[in-house]
């Protein structure tokens, strides 16, 4: 659920930033693209922190090595927020970064059903995780079209 307000805050303060005068940011569509951006360097940071250790037990234990692919998605989550800010890549990062949520979704799943926690709390039960996949989904698909 922070992660839901992050990004809506994100989009905000950015669509103010363009309100402001500021030219890459004078459409929600650019603000939505930039909070994405924004949003996926700070989901990415818990790949390579502590929380790292939750996010390895989110993934199904068919996975081999589990905090490798904790690091690789941490790496891929970073470099598609650096694709989304590039003009000449912006739609592959938005095309790779809607996979990589697709099957990210997996863990979420198996979270859920196996009640892993992250941080000592329940992760995002799937009735509300499943309606944010989709609007990061959407919005991505939304944003990479300008």
């Amino acid at each position: 659920m922070l992660v839901l307000i992050v990004l809506l805050a994100a989009w905000l303060v950015f669509r103010a930033i363009g309100a402001a005068g500021v030219h890459i940011l004078a459409s929600w569509q650019h603000s939505a693209l930039y909070a994405l951006a924004a949003i996926f360097v700070f989901t990415a940071t818990a790949h390579f922190n502590k929380m790292k250790h939750d996010l390895a037990q989110m993934i199904p234990s068919s996975f081999p090595r589990p905090l490798l692919i904790v690091y690789i998605t941490g790496v891929l989550e970073l470099l598609g927020s650096a694709g989304l800010v590039l003009p000449q890549f912006r739609r592959l990062a938005g095309i790779c970064l809607m996979a990589l949520l697709v099957g990210m979704f997996v863990a979420n799943v198996n979270a859920a059903k196996r009640g892993v926690t992250l941080r000592g709390k329940l992760p995002t039960p799937l009735w509300l995780r499943t309606p944010m996949q989709i609007l990061f989904i959407a919005l991505l698909w939304w944003s990479t079209r300008v």
